[in-house]
């Protein structure tokens, strides 16, 4: 069942791209959900639309880029959201005369899950142009998780070192592993951690 649902959400994001670049009916706009709910609110419009495609909503969509990681010597793509708790939505939110389509307004904010437009509460922006080109471009190569480099300062977050913080010596990114200088009793000393086992100082 899982795999299906995965399986479901590809062509879903595939079929998006697709008619992002046959249709440039409205403009993009960034819609806030509930945490956790950007893929059902996602569904749900797209469903609605296709019931009533008269209302000024086109799509909705929800940039993500694959990230790969590797955890105790094993590769593993994963799927990782651009904006957690956000969507983006395809619309004419205003007409010609640069006012609210009411329609196609409430028939967004109805959707369950949804907080509402990100920006001006009566008024928001659409995405400039340019963003729109970056988070619907197509997907790229998987991405090493953690993008460490040498220089980092990391803290570590497994093992006898738990909460400790070192300073990135050297990268192995084919074996998801990086060498640490880490204070221990007073003497830097290098140690070795995979990149799990660590996260960037905020």
């Amino acid at each position: 069942m899982d795999n299906e649902k995965e399986i479901m959400s590809d062509v879903s994001a595939e079929e998006t791209q697709l008619s992002a670049a046959e249709d440039t009916r409205g403009q993009w706009f960034v819609v806030h959900t509930l945490s956790g709910h950007e893929k059902k609110v996602r569904d749900s419009i797209n469903r609605q639309i296709k019931q009533d495609d008269q209302v000024g909503v086109y799509e909705a969509y929800i940039p993500e880029e694959k990230v790969e990681d590797i955890r105790m010597g094993v590769k593993k793509v994963t799927t990782r959201k651009f904006f957690p708790g956000y969507i983006l939505v395809r619309m004419d939110l205003y007409d010609e005369e640069g006012l609210v389509n009411q329609n196609a307004w409430y028939f967004v904010r109805s959707i369950q899950g949804v907080m509402g437009f990100l920006g001006n509460a009566n008024k928001p922006k659409p995405l400039p142009p340019e963003e729109v080109v970056h988070v619907l471009r197509p997907p790229e190569a998987p991405r090493a998780k953690g993008q460490f480099k040498v220089g980092d300062v990391v803290s570590i977050k497994d093992g006898a070192f738990k909460c400790v913080e070192g300073k990135v010596i050297s990268v192995d990114p084919e074996r998801g592993k990086l060498m640490l200088e880490v204070d221990t009793f007073g003497r830097l000393t290098p140690i070795e951690f995979e990149f799990w086992q660590v996260e960037h100082v905020v």
